[in-house]
């Protein structure tokens, strides 16, 4: 996921040139308000986790119930997303973890033609986790200078004789590789695939309370349910991360920021300064992502039960009249 990053980057440029050729088929972005309540059509990108997900359903919900605004969503890792942006064939980025540091420098200061939209109000960490039940048996377990040491406990078929060090999607930028070999561990990053696949893979383990260590990050409602514990990384310090390569420090607590389109910005009335406007916590975003994650709730369900249930708070993001 990150140097201070959550990117979700594009596996390969054929993706990237897919992903963008089908939202222009879609008509992405036709955004055409002039300042009134209804707003047209816009396009929020949503990267591939579910709590990104809760935002884009909870957005798409009031635009589309309270301010007359169509909206589309389309799936984009975070630097296809800025493309998307860029080009005005998507209209907003709601999460967006820093990890796509080099589009942000083009677009944003260079080119001026996407504006930051303010911080979500969530607060994201990446991290190695461990089952507390693991920490309880073995409480020196919980610093990385240890982690050597119960190495064994960790080996499995795709590991081998490493320790295996559980990721989520391929697709997902980390800096753990880089981890394990500048901190000289005996482990080896396996992937589960996706989001989803590793949620199921450490249910099953933490069900059978089998030993696992994990990238793992906050916020994810699934911390609700299972006790984990973070394993104590070399201290995160502005710039550990700058080089890829190089990086033996943990992650960063990253305030998560908000993007848009600068016309869209500009011109997008209402619907525009509603996003601008939407920020909210943490537990919120967590509530509405087990809904669809755990309770097997559709987003636009989801959405709907948290609206009707939270009028005093997304009241104070709709544009003042």
């Amino acid at each position: 996921m990150m140097n201070r990053k959550h990117t979700r980057t594009a596996v390969a440029a054929a993706t990237v040139a897919l992903a963008l050729s089908g939202l222009s088929a879609c008509g992405a972005a036709k955004t055409n308000s002039s300042g009134g309540s209804g707003s047209g059509k816009v396009t929020l990108t949503v990267p591939s986790w579910v709590g990104a997900e809760a935002n884009a359903a909870v957005a798409k919900y009031i635009l589309e119930h309270e301010l007359d605004t169509k909206v589309e969503t389309t799936q984009l890792d975070e630097t296809v997303a800025f493309d998307a942006l860029n080009s005005g064939k998507a209209d907003a980025i709601l999460e967006d973890w820093g990890g796509a540091a080099k589009k942000v420098s083009q677009y944003v200061d260079d080119k001026k033609t996407i504006v930051g939209a303010g911080e979500l109000g969530v607060t994201g960490h990446i991290g190695w986790f461990v089952p507390k039940y693991l920490a309880d048996e073995h409480p020196d377990i919980t610093d990385w200078k240890n982690l050597d040491k119960y190495k064994k406990l960790f080996e499995t078929a795709e590991s081998g004789d490493k320790g295996q060090l559980l990721e989520g999607s391929p697709s997902y930028t980390t800096n753990d590789d880089a981890l394990i070999k500048n901190l000289k561990l005996d482990y080896k990053t396996v992937y589960a695939g996706s989001e989803a696949a590793q949620i199921t893979q450490i249910k099953e383990n933490y069900k059978a309370k089998k030993p696992f260590i994990s990238y793992w990050w906050t916020p994810q409602w699934l911390n609700s349910q299972l006790d984990l514990v973070e394993v104590k990384l070399p201290e995160y310090k502005e710039g550990c991360d700058a080089d890829a390569k190089k990086v033996a420090c943990g992650y960063a607590k990253t305030p998560l920021q908000k993007y848009l389109n600068a016309d869209f910005a500009k011109d997008g009335g209402d619907a525009a300064e509603f996003l601008k406007n939407f920020s909210w916590t943490n537990d919120q975003q967590n509530e509405v992502a087990a809904m669809i994650a755990n309770d097997k709730m559709s987003a636009d369900k989801a959405a709907e039960k948290w609206v009707k249930a939270n009028k005093d708070v997304w009241q104070a993001w709709l544009p003042k009249k």
